[in-house]
Formats: C-alpha cells, sequence, structure tokens
C-alpha cells in the first residue's frame, strides 16, 4: 500500500477541518454519534498519508 502525495493529503486535512468546524458550530453534545466516524477518518488519511477507505475497497475489489 503507497502513501499518497501531498496535494491528496491537504485535500484530506481540508475536509476533516470542514467537518469538524461543522460539528463544532452544530454543538459537539447534538450531533449524532456516526459524524465523527468521517471527521476522525479524514483526519487519519491527512495526517498518516494512508486511507483506509481505499485499502478495504481495494481488497474488497479484487
Amino acid at each position: 500500500m503507497a502513501k499518497m502525495g501531498c496535494p491528496m493529503r491537504l485535500t484530506f486535512i481540508f475536509m476533516s477541518t470542514l467537518i469538524w468546524l461543522g460539528i463544532f458550530l452544530t454543538g459537539f453534545s447534538n450531533v449524532h454519534w456516526l459524524l465523527y466516524v468521517p471527521a476522525i477518518g479524514t483526519a487519519f488519511a491527512g495526517l498518516s498519508g494512508i486511507c483506509m477507505g481505499a485499502a478495504i475497497f481495494g481488497k474488497v475489489c479484487q
């Protein structure tokens, strides 16, 4: 599994920032717990360079 490049990592970090901003503006106690899954997943992908969604779907589609 290859790590993604800088532009893709910055895209994931930007997406994660927008999701976290939406959670913050809505209120942490008002947001359903399921919204935290993509927020954490995109932050992990942006910081580590490994997209777990792409890895899982890559294994399924082989």
